[in-house]
């Protein structure tokens, strides 16, 4: 890939999102988790559940404070980096953006505060909502961020206007609702509890293994353990949904993520082991599981999914139509002056119409084009072969990125399942071997969320918005030079964010929970509580 304003501008936007990606999924599972152990001691009364709360909220105001510092730059780069993306989706991909800053972050930021400074200021009650309020809004603030990526995605409920070339909403109703959008937001959600989870359950056998803080390190371990499992399972059953999801909306990256070059008879076959080469067009030393990715990605036996060499050829038929939504498109727009005062339509105006409202939603495969030539209809046949070749991804990336996360998920759904029976057989400090796993475990979620990103997000490359905006025909008209600087300079200074992060966090767990300041209760309501745990 040239380093041209386009690759620079894709490798930054990339390398910002990953990083503000290490604080988010934490966020998410720590503010259920926080929730969860208040609401016991909230039902319980026992003051450990308190001091677990605390410590644990420690460690989550750390990650959401750095959280916020590196999610706000990406809001700004649409504007700096990618101007015309801006201009063309602005009306819609600014809606839920907005929306999420109105009702979700703000909540959430408001309700941290009396988090942090409420405990002895509120009820028991008013604080445990104020707990609940904070995991609503961190899950409410993905949930409309991961809206406008589901719409990048799958753009349903929009429609582009000729005259002012830009996409408007026709059904907002269908941008909120949108499947992909829901499948992506329950699938990252669920994801974030794993990695809360398995965090939480690496933190605690650590504890463990030094002897300290036994007793909360065991209760932290069961709640860590039993979230973490029902979450993991979720994970496996959503990503099933957004595979499916795949099937009927984004073809190309569901063949990508298979290394299926050929389209196989139904039902297909998931290729379980293999290494795929792009130039040859095939996949060495594949191993083949018979029918699972058939069932998986259509739930039939007898529909078809399409092989990359296929997809290439429809990109090509729809380019030529787009070429000609193109052609419409210019009659169209260079008719308007005269049609604004005019009583009767020219047959060829009305002709160009009637010609877009047919092929119009094929304008983006045209724009493809523009990479190669100024205007499309210009295009020579080996132009459009070029065009229709970068409709594929890098098949490589796709198929090893998705395996190791796959992988990972199966291991992080067998390690809370042992762990949740450890806890139930009330075992958890028998097996050292298994604490030092779960110490070990726990960067290893990150590593599968980072490469689910790059699953959904490469995979829909050359598109910014599927079917709709090539990435090129996006930037903003900027200097290499510029974006270059500004690359570099993030890198440092996320770099150096990431150190405090670490620095902090790695305090804080060593420094351990501190003695809750509470009173305590009294002798016999202490007795029953024990007894009714």
């Amino acid at each position: 890939m040239e380093l041209d304003i386009v690759a620079l501008s894709r490798l930054q936007f990339a390398m910002t999102a990953l990083y503000h990606f290490l604080f988010v999924p934490l966020t998410l599972g720590l503010s259920v988790l926080l929730a969860i152990m208040e609401t016991t001691y909230v039902m319980t009364g026992r003051q450990i559940w308190r001091q677990m709360t605390k410590f644990w909220g420690t460690l989550f105001g750390i990650n959401f404070v750095l959280g916020v510092a590196t999610g706000i730059v990406m809001e700004f780069q649409f504007g700096m980096n990618w101007s015309y993306y801006s201009y063309y989706v602005g009306d819609i991909f600014g809606a839920p953006l907005a929306i999420e800053g109105l009702m979700a972050f703000f909540l959430e930021a408001t309700f941290v505060g009396l988090f942090f400074f409420g405990w002895d200021r509120l009820s028991k009650v008013g604080h445990l909502v104020t707990t609940w309020a904070v995991a609503l809004g961190s899950n409410f603030s993905a949930l409309w961020i991961l809206i406008a990526n589901g719409w990048m995605q799958n753009p349903v409920g929009s429609a582009l206007n000729p005259q002012t070339m830009r996409m408007e909403i026709t059904s907002f109703f269908d941008v909120v609702f949108n499947p992909v959008a829901q499948a992506k937001f329950v699938h990252t959600v669920s994801a974030g509890y794993v990695c809360a989870s398995i965090f939480v359950l690496g933190v605690s056998a650590w504890y463990m293994m030094k002897g300290r803080h036994i007793e909360i390190a065991k209760r932290s371990m069961t709640v860590a353990a039993s979230f973490g499992l029902a979450s993991a399972l979720s994970v496996v059953v959503l990503g099933d949904e957004s595979g499916y999801l795949s099937t009927e909306h984004q073809k190309m990256k569901l063949a990508a993520i298979e290394a299926m070059w050929e389209t196989q008879p139904a039902p297909a076959a998931f290729t379980a082991f293999g290494f795929p080469d792009q130039q040859a067009r095939e996949t060495h030393f594949a191993v083949h599981i018979p029918w699972v990715m058939g069932l998986i990605g259509t739930r039939s036996l007898t529909t078809e999914i399409p092989g990359i060499n296929q997809l290439e050829e429809q990109a090509k038929t729809r380019i030529r139509d787009g070429i000609k939504a193109y052609d419409a498109l210019l009659k169209i727009r260079a008719a308007q002056p005269a049609a604004a005062g005019a009583t009767a339509q020219d047959t060829s105006i009305e002709q160009a119409r009637a010609s877009f409202e047919d092929i119009g939603h094929e304008l983006g495969y045209a724009l493809l084009l523009k990479r190669y030539v100024d205007d499309p209809r210009q295009a020579t046949d080996a132009q459009i072969d070029q065009a229709a070749r970068d409709t594929i991804p890098n098949v490589p990336t796709l198929f090893w990125t998705f395996r190791v996360m796959v992988g990972l998920g199966m291991f992080f759904i067998l390690l809370t399942a042992t762990f949740f029976l450890l806890s139930a057989r009330r075992q958890l400090d028998r097996y050292p071997l298994l604490l030092r796993i779960a110490v070990f475990a726990i960067p290893l979620p990150w590593v599968a969320i980072e490469f689910g990103w790059i699953v959904a997000e490469f995979g829909r490359q050359p598109w910014i918005i599927e079917g709709v905006l090539p990435t090129a025909a996006a930037v903003s008209n900027l200097g290499a030079g510029a974006v270059l600087l500004t690359l570099l300079g993030f890198a440092a200074i996320y770099t150096a964010l990431i150190v405090i992060e670490m620095s902090l966090m790695i305090r804080a767990i060593r420094n351990g929970p501190e003695p809750d300041d509470e009173p305590e209760a009294d002798l016999v309501s202490e007795t029953l509580v024990s007894a009714a745990e």
